[in-house]
């Protein structure tokens, strides 16, 4: 019973000994014996993350090196020197900030004005239009109308 209870974790440690190609061989021969025991070995893989990347790990690896960024070396000068460069840059990302604000607003009102003129400009239309009298022909505003060949017979 001890033997058949243990058997799994052992042939886990076989197969992380030989890679991920003996993972994936099992699974394989798993889905060609009785799909549903590849499916198992598979959704094992994933959810003990048997096939990620060796380089997804290094994020931890990355945030530890940030981390250290903004420790003091033991350099006074050159730590004051990246003090200074690092508020240097904060207020050019500030001020380039500010200028992209500005650029954005700018562009919305003149939008917005010429949005507003082109509404003006179809109420005034739509005005002398309704202001012109029934009979008369639709034209622009002043434009008179002229006789055609059968008036003038």
């Amino acid at each position: 019973m001890n033997s058949v209870a243990t058997w799994p974790s052992m042939a886990e440690r076989w197969l992380d000994a030989r890679g991920r190609g003996a993972w994936i061989a099992t699974m394989v021969i798993g889905f060609i014996l009785f799909w549903p025991i590849g499916l198992a070995l598979l959704f094992y893989m994933i959810w003990s993350k048997r096939m990620s990347s060796p380089l997804r790990h290094c994020g931890h690896s990355r945030r530890h090196r940030a981390d250290t960024l903004w420790q003091p070396t033991g350099n006074s000068a050159f730590d004051s020197y990246r003090q200074e460069t690092i508020r240097r840059l904060e207020d050019e990302q500030e001020a380039f900030q500010a200028f992209l604000d500005r650029l954005r607003a700018a562009k919305d009102k003149t939008e917005f004005d010429q949005f507003m003129e082109e509404r003006a400009r179809a109420v005034r239309t739509d005005e002398a239009q309704d202001a012109a009298p029934k009979g008369a022909p639709r034209g622009t505003p002043g434009e008179t109308a002229r006789p055609g060949p059968a008036a003038e017979a």
